[in-house]
Parts: C-alpha cells; sequence; structure tokens
C-alpha cells in the first residue's frame, strides 16, 4: 500500500515537473505569446482598478478641436506657438515640454515669403520669434528618432546638456537598450536656440497597446533621454543622469536622489493614472488668448501636445484604444513625481519559475488526493487566488509579474490532474467528460488632409451648389487599418481622384472632413451650369469606384480591409453624395490672423442633409428639386424618393435620387439591370408614388409591395418605406394629407 502511494506521488511529481518545464521551454521559444495575453491581463487589471488621483503638477496645453477651429489647422505659425510659451511663463510655469517636432521651417513667415518672391524688404520671421522665445522660456523640444532603416532617412545628431553615464555594465553583455537608425529634428535655428530636447517616441507592444516608454534610446553610441525624462531632469537642475545596470539588462535609472526603475530595455512601465483626460487639459487657445487661471499653473510642469483626431496623436492603452499620445509622456512624469512605479526587476523571471514549478505541483498533487468532484473548487480557487496576488502585486507594491503563464499553468494542471485520475481512479468515461469538458477555453484577440490657401474675397450672397460625400463604413476600415499610417495613405489614394474630378468639372474644394468631402461651384468665379457640373463631376465619382476598388484591392499595403471586405461582401470603398443648390454665405472668414475661404448657409446645411440620408433611402446620390430645376432633366435617370422637411427646416424640399446617366453605354456600371428592367421599376415606382400623393393608399400598396418582391430592384430601402406609410395612412386615415413626410434626425 505504502509502495502504490509513492509510486503515485514519484508519477504525479514526475508530471508536474515535466508541465512546468514544458510551459517555461514554450515561453522561451514563444515569448510574444505569454507578453501579449499577460499584457492584456494587465490590461483587465487597470480597468478594475479604475481612476487614482495624480499630484496635479503635470497639465496638457491641447491642441484641440476648439484650438484648431479659432487659430487655423495645424501646424500654426511660429509666432502663434511662440506667443503660447510667453504666456505660460508669464503665468510661472516651472518647465514646458513639446511633444511635437518643428521639423520644416515656417512657410507661413512673412519673411520667407518675400524672400522666395525675391522682395528684398525686412518682414517678421515667425522660425526666429519662435527661436528667441524658445531661448528665453523654460522649454524642452521634442524630436523623434528612427527605429527602423529606411530608405530616405536623416542622421542628424542632438545636442543636450545631461551627462549620461552607465554604471555596472557588464563586459561584453548584449545591450538591450533600444538602438535608433536616424532622427527626425527640429529646424536647426530652433532645435538649438533650446537648452535641451528630449524624443517623444512611444513604442507600443505587439499587441498596439503602449504599456511601457523608453526612457533612454542609443544611438550612434550615445545614450539619449527621453522627453519625460529630460524635463525631469531639467526641472531638477542636476546634469547627470545614471544608467544602473544589473548582470541582465538595465536595473534603474538615477537622478540625484530620484531612482526609477525600468525593465532590462531601460523602459518605464506606465502607471496610468486613469482613461483619458484624467490630467488636467487646457486649450492652446486659451493659453493664446491669455484666458486661463495662471496660479494653477505657476511652477508646474506643462506638455504640449494634442487630443484632436485629425492630427492622429492616438494611442492605445490599457484603459482606451483611442488616447492621446501626449498623456502618456504626462503618466510618465507623474509616475516619477510620485515615485509611484510599476517595475519589472530583472529577477522577476526567476520569481515567475518558482512560482510555475509551485502551482503546477500544488494543483496537480492536490488533484491527485482529493474526491474528483473538488478538482473544480482547487481550479477556481487557485485561478482567483492567482489573479488577486497578481493585482496586488501590481498595485499595492508595483510589481508587474507574469500573470498569464501562472493561469497556464493552473489550467493545464487542472486538465492533465484530472486526465490522471480518470486513468488511475475513474471508470465512468461519460461523466469525467461531463464535468470536464469545459475547462479548456480559448482567448481571441488607428489625416485630416491639409491644404489651406489663403485668399482675400468680399463675403455676398451668391448661388452656389454644394456637394457633400463620404465614405460608408468608414469606421470599420479604420479598424481593419494595421497601423494610423496606413490609414491615412488609404485615405489619401480615396482622395486624390475625387478631388481631381471635382477639380475638373470647375468645382472648389472647401474642406476634408476626415473621410467626407465638402466642395462648391460658382465661387469665388462664376461657373455657367454649375450645377450640371457638380451633377456631371458626381457621377464621375461613382463611376470611378469599381476602377478604384480594383487598385486598392491589388495593393498589399490594405490587404486586410480587402479582407474585411470580402467577409461582409461589400466594396472595399463605397460612397453616399448629397447635392443642393441655393443662395449662400460665401468669402473670407475667420480670424484677423488666420481665414479661409469658405462657404455657409441653410443651402449648405441642405446639402450635408441629403448626403447624411443616403442610407436612409439606399441611394448613392441625393439631390434636391432646387438642383434638378437647374439641369437637362432628359440627361439622367431620376428616381423621386420624397418630399421631405429635414431637421433645422420647416419648409418642404423635393428629394431625388440620380441612378446615372440615361444613356446605354454608362448606367449599367452602377446598377447590375438592363436599361429597360431600370425604366420598367422606375415608371412603375413613379405610378404607386402618384397614388400615394394623392392618398390613395391601398393601390399605391399593392405597387409598392409588388416591386419589393422583385429580386434585381435596384432599391432596397425605398419600398420599405413606402409600403410601412401607406399601412401606417391606410389604418390611420389623415384628414389633409400633403405627402410631407419630417426627419427629425440628419439621416
Amino acid at each position: 500500500m505504502k509502495n502504490k502511494h509513492l509510486k503515485k506521488f514519484l508519477l504525479y511529481s514526475g508530471v508536474s515537473f515535466f508541465l512546468a518545464m514544458t510551459i517555461l521551454w514554450v515561453d522561451i521559444l514563444y515569448p510574444d505569446i505569454s507578453k501579449n495575453f499577460n499584457g492584456k491581463i494587465s490590461d483587465y487589471m487597470f480597468l478594475l482598478r479604475g481612476k487614482v488621483p495624480d499630484s496635479k503638477n503635470v497639465f496638457i496645453i491641447d491642441i484641440d478641436e476648439k484650438s484648431i477651429e479659432e487659430l487655423g489647422q495645424w501646424p500654426w505659425s511660429r509666432n502663434k506657438v511662440a506667443k503660447i510659451l510667453e504666456n505660460l511663463t508669464n503665468a510661472g510655469i516651472g518647465i514646458i515640454g513639446f511633444d511635437v517636432v518643428f521639423a520644416e521651417k515656417d512657410r507661413s513667415s512673412p519673411a520667407r515669403i518675400l524672400r522666395e518672391l525675391g522682395i528684398k524688404k525686412k518682414a517678421p520671421d515667425y522660425d526666429l520669434i519662435f527661436a528667441n522665445t524658445i531661448a528665453n522660456t523654460p522649454t524642452i523640444l521634442g524630436y523623434q528618432f528612427e527605429l527602423e532603416n529606411k530608405k530616405f532617412i536623416k542622421k542628424g545628431v542632438v545636442d543636450i546638456p545631461a551627462i549620461i553615464i552607465e554604471r555596472n555594465k557588464p563586459k561584453g553583455m548584449d545591450d538591450k537598450v533600444i538602438e535608433a537608425k536616424g532622427t527626425i529634428l527640429n529646424t536647426p535655428l530652433i532645435q538649438e536656440s533650446a537648452y535641451s530636447s528630449g524624443y517623444f517616441n512611444n513604442i507600443p507592444d505587439d499587441g498596439g497597446v503602449v504599456r511601457s516608454v523608453p526612457l533612454i534610446i542609443r544611438y550612434d553610441g550615445q545614450l539619449y533621454p527621453s522627453l519625460m525624462l529630460e524635463m525631469f531632469r531639467a526641472a531638477t537642475g542636476i546634469n547627470t543622469i545614471y544608467v544602473n545596470y544589473s548582470q541582465l539588462g538595465v536595473e534603474s535609472i538615477q537622478i540625484g536622489d530620484f531612482k526609477i526603475p525600468t525593465d532590462r530595455y531601460g523602459r518605464l512601465i506606465i502607471n496610468y493614472r486613469g482613461p483619458s483626460k484624467t490630467f488636467k487639459y487646457i486649450s492652446a487657445v486659451d493659453i493664446f488668448n491669455n484666458d486661463f487661471n495662471k496660479a494653477e499653473l505657476d511652477g508646474k510642469i506643462a506638455l504640449i501636445g494634442t487630443s484632436a483626431a485629425g492630427l492622429l496623436d492616438l494611442r492605445a492603452t490599457p484603459f482606451e484604444s483611442v488616447y492621446p499620445g501626449v498623456e502618456v509622456h504626462a503618466n510618465g512624469i507623474d509616475n516619477i513625481l510620485t515615485q509611484e512605479f510599476i517595475t519589472s526587476p530583472t529577477w522577476i523571471d526567476g520569481m515567475n519559475l518558482i512560482v510555475i514549478v509551485s502551482l503546477t505541483f500544488f494543483v496537480v498533487l492536490l488533484s491527485a488526493y482529493t474526491p474528483f468532484w473538488f478538482i473544480p473548487f482547487i481550479f477556481f480557487g487557485t485561478t482567483i487566488g492567482t489573479f488577486f496576488i497578481g493585482y496586488e502585486l501590481l498595485f499595492k507594491y508595483g510589481l508587474a509579474v507574469n500573470i498569464f503563464l501562472p493561469l497556464v499553468a493552473i489550467i493545464l494542471s487542472s486538465i492533465i490532474a484530472t486526465f490522471m485520475n480518470y486513468m488511475f481512479e475513474v471508470k465512468n468515461e461519460q461523466l469525467i467528460k461531463k464535468k470536464f469538458a469545459s475547462k479548456v477555453s480559448k482567448d481571441v484577440m488607428e489625416n485630416l488632409l491639409q491644404n489651406p490657401e489663403a485668399s482675400t474675397f468680399a463675403v455676398m450672397d451668391k448661388e452656389i451648389t454644394v456637394i457633400f460625400s463620404d465614405v460608408r463604413g468608414f469606421t470599420n476600415i479604420s479598424e481593419a487599418m494595421p497601423n494610423a499610417k496606413v490609414l491615412i495613405e488609404f485615405l489619401n489614394e480615396y482622395m486624390d481622384p475625387m478631388t481631381e474630378t471635382i477639380i475638373e468639372y470647375k468645382g472648389t474644394v472647401d474642406k476634408f472632413i476626415g473621410d467626407a468631402i465638402m466642395a462648391y461651384w460658382n465661387a469665388p468665379l462664376d461657373i455657367k451650369d454649375h450645377a450640371t457640373q457638380a451633377v456631371i463631376a458626381t457621377l464621375e465619382q461613382l463611376h470611378q469606384l469599381d476602377t478604384l476598388n480594383e487598385k486598392l484591392r491589388a495593393d498589399k499595403r490594405f490587404e486586410a480591409v480587402v479582407a474585411m471586405s470580402d467577409k461582409k461582401g461589400i466594396p472595399i470603398i463605397d460612397i453616399g453624395i448629397g447635392i443642393n443648390t441655393g443662395m449662400a454665405i460665401v468669402g473670407e472668414m475667420g480670424s484677423s490672423r488666420r481665414s479661409d475661404y469658405t462657404a455657409i448657409g441653410d443651402s449648405v446645411n441642405l446639402g450635408s442633409r441629403l448626403e447624411s440620408l443616403c442610407k436612409f433611402y439606399n441611394s448613392k446620390c441625393n439631390i434636391s428639386n432646387f438642383t434638378k430645376a437647374q439641369i437637362d432633366e432628359s440627361k439622367y435617370i431620376f428616381r423621386f424618393l420624397d418630399l421631405v422637411t429635414v431637421k433645422g427646416k420647416s419648409e418642404p424640399v423635393e428629394i431625388w435620387q440620380i441612378h446615372d446617366y440615361d444613356r446605354d453605354e454608362s448606367y449599367h456600371k452602377l446598377y447590375p439591370v438592363s436599361k429597360a428592367q431600370l425604366f420598367k421599376e422606375l415608371n412603375l415606382y413613379h405610378k404607386g408614388i402618384a397614388l400615394y400623393k394623392e392618398a390613395k393608399f391601398k393601390q399605391a400598396l399593392e405597387i409598392f409591395k409588388d416591386i419589393e418582391t422583385w429580386k434585381n430592384k435596384t432599391n432596397k430601402n425605398i419600398y420599405k418605406i413606402y409600403i410601412e406609410r401607406c399601412e401606417h395612412y391606410i389604418e390611420n386615415p389623415p384628414k389633409n394629407f400633403t405627402g410631407v413626410f419630417v426627419h427629425t434626425t440628419k439621416g
């Protein structure tokens, strides 16, 4: 009997040891698996912990939508940025850091413009003004390192006053510190004017989440501090930074008495204080206008960056998938100020080994000597306990231990122990399967285009034709993109031909609003038949989609979007366009410092509403009766959609769908039916519309229900809309039917 128990003990112990070694061996071979899943577990822990107070010493000066709206599109002229620095300095700010790089000279500088025009006349040099302001303010500039070799890469050198000394670095050890290949620096005039600068590279994990930030990067054999580290060093007034090593890599970074623990690569694990806007944000335009609480910033740290989606400085963090990159730096500085760190010391790997071996032995041996029904309690108890201990170590003691591998060890140990109990003690196979079949589980896991042109035109009332276009399902396209750079490249591939078509037909592109385009005709110059030109440009844009989609499909950069569109059975790019003609206010609008030539008014708003109603009516192009009245109707195929009052207007408007040109060689490109079939459908449909307008709802209902049964009808929504309305009016007869439908939303 004793011999039997000894054999069982030795067998289970051997299995436990083999399992632990297997888990560790697989982790050595495929470290990214453990790293990614453990990162997600720690992200969940952050969400459970929630928001915690920050030190109230770090503020973010935000280049937000409000600032862009008032001061103009980024980049602003340097004299505006200089004024922001002056106002911050006058408020007694302790130190200012830029999460922005000024890599090019200011093209709006009057001195530069006159120089390019060959005019020898003194004028303000915005770059010089900005440089002088930097030199006289507590400003730390930002720059970026290029971390990959590229065909065209700059090799500029950064001069910083900090002295970085590496201590106790073992001879011959492999350098764990990230090494840069090149630099993206500020212009020499600006760079040389600053007391110091620091890089602001935020490097996400393989899963795309920014969980740590490199405090040091090696470039050309020399170590350079990050923006947050250099700002803290400058604030202390200490020149020397010590990089302390252990046998396994970097252990900590020290400035005076302040010791910052890092991982072996010199990265600071960010102890996020909460979701975005946890730190105090102050709009940059409020600083510019001197409209802020100066006492609040006295002696504090300010980071200048952006939360505007169009400027693409957004990151994924444990709290959010869209998080301002500047606030990552704010969290890091706050961690250093409060000394509330999360660390992954070099001995943590040894601790993980001990934990995994201990857990496998504990779970397997305990399962071996307890009743079968108790194993689930062992599994859940050790799982919850391990998670709780990991949570406590992370937030109470600041230790980032690996939770994923212990959980894997618990799961596998439970499975193996269950199987072994079955082999040795349990005879009923069906019972075992029923009890433990559910124990195994698997977890499955981003520019606003800028091209402003200054003009000086008088503001006037003028009849224009305006179009709004929008990409359908752009949210899904954005989510399928691997990164923001590819998303912008994708948008450019779409915007270029659409813009060229608008310009070809004499239109003016007013603005790009994310994936949307606003354009108008007959301003600033008079355009004959402007409504016709707008309609032709619109149809040509729609006709280009087949060619554009083929081009995008062949481009390897957009493989993920192609896969997504194929899975959903939709085109890669599909668009909706609204067109309206009417009086609008056009001219130079804005502030004394920055203005744009644009159009505003009810007619413009109606064009936008018509575009948004494309989804509702399942049409590619909606036009108003005002536009329809100004074009040669015999050249196009129309469908009456509705007589409505849209949100924000009281007078009814006719909405028409343009199917295509009325010519044999082109209409089929947009609708996969013959011309005869299309006209048969439209003639019957308009007969139903005529009956509907006469309040003959039963007869109209019969027609709409008949067409709804057709397989190749060219509009999937409109018949359902009128069937629903007819059935409603049959049941609730109106007293004075006008045929007007009220849209209470934009689309």
